[in-house]
């Protein structure tokens, strides 16, 4: 009865960070989120999702209801995903070109994102990515995603103390503190989209 419990509460998160750089804080706030979901967090399970690989969203791609293989792959992924972590620095006071065509491609029919619980996590400068989180929000009312309101999460990169190491770690433990409620939250909010309360 305990195995069933542990299975019933279990939820999958796929993990989407808006920048392809190597050393990115965003993949450095996703890497922390899964190590957190493993050590603190029981039954969540985090899968960083590449969008590196995928084409430039154009419909001539589209031959018959199908898709490049790698945009099929990708879309799989989401669909198979319980619910989705979005890390989505800011450019220009918006969500990345990245991060807006791995939206695009996979609200294409089927809309794979529709009833799909969600959370934002960002980092930067001033604001820590923060208006990027309002555009991905208007983003998300038309494809049916829906988004925790609280905690937010965003976090000023370059104020002190130390967010990140030189490889783009998160190595300030009061971030960690706060993803981690991030975390709990969207997963409460999913079981409860689900019905698995």
């Amino acid at each position: 009865m305990e195995t069933g419990t542990v299975m019933k509460q279990s939820i999958r998160v796929a993990a989407l960070s808006g920048s392809l750089r190597k050393g990115s804080y965003h993949k450095g706030l996703l890497r922390a989120a899964i190590d957190l979901a493993k050590e603190s967090v029981p039954g969540m399970q985090i899968e960083y999702i590449d969008i590196s690989p995928l084409p430039f969203m154009n419909t001539d791609l589209e031959i018959n209801g199908t898709y490049p293989a790698v945009v099929e792959a990708f879309r799989q992924k989401i669909l198979e995903a319980d619910s989705i972590l979005f890390a989505s620095p800011e450019y220009n006071y918006s969500v990345s070109a990245p991060l807006k065509n791995a939206i695009d491609w996979a609200s294409r029919p089927p809309n794979v994102w529709a009833d799909k619980p969600a959370a934002i996590i960002s980092t930067g400068g001033i604001f820590g990515g923060g208006v990027s989180q309002y555009h991905l929000r208007q983003i998300g009312v038309f494809l049916d995603l829906h988004f925790i309101n609280k905690p937010e999460f965003s976090l000023n990169a370059f104020q002190p103390p130390e967010k990140f190491d030189v490889e783009g770690n998160l190595v300030d433990e009061s971030a960690k503190e706060r993803l981690k409620k991030v975390l709990i939250s969207l997963q409460e909010f999913t079981m409860r989209l689900q019905g698995r309360e």
